[in-house]
Parts: structure tokens; sequence; C-alpha cells
């Protein structure tokens, strides 16, 4: 198991260098999103859906690792 786990963390380490290697070298050149000059990214639209999603799942979690120890 802990085999698998460090071969996972290597595995997305890697991947996301190359993730961060497909941004533009010119923060500026992008077409704007929600500010002028900012490059336009999809997920700004959704950041108040993806902070609620998270602190759902938070909340989950802690409930059910909470039920698991009793």
């Amino acid at each position: 198991m802990e085999k698998i786990n460090r071969i996972i963390v290597l595995f997305l380490v890697l991947f996301s260098t190359f993730v961060i290697a497909q941004t533009p070298s010119c923060p500026t050149c992008g077409t704007g999103g929600t500010t002028p000059g900012k490059q336009s990214v999809p997920i700004d639209m959704y950041v108040y859906i993806l902070a609620t999603a998270a602190i759902l799942m938070i909340a989950y979690f802690a409930k059910k690792y909470k039920t698991q120890k009793i």
C-alpha cells in the first residue's frame, strides 16, 4: 500500500508540472476574464459553487469520521 501511495504522489507531482507548463508566459496576454487584462479562466465563474461544495464535503467527512471513531 505504501508503494502504491508513493507512485500516486509521484504521478500527481509530474502531472501538475505538465499542467503548469501549459499556462502562457505573459499573464496579461489573455482575453480578459472578470477583470480587464487578466487571463480568462472558466473556474472564475464557479468559485462560489466550488467553495460551497468544499465546505459541504468537509462537513460530511468530518461527521463520517466522528461516527466511525465512536
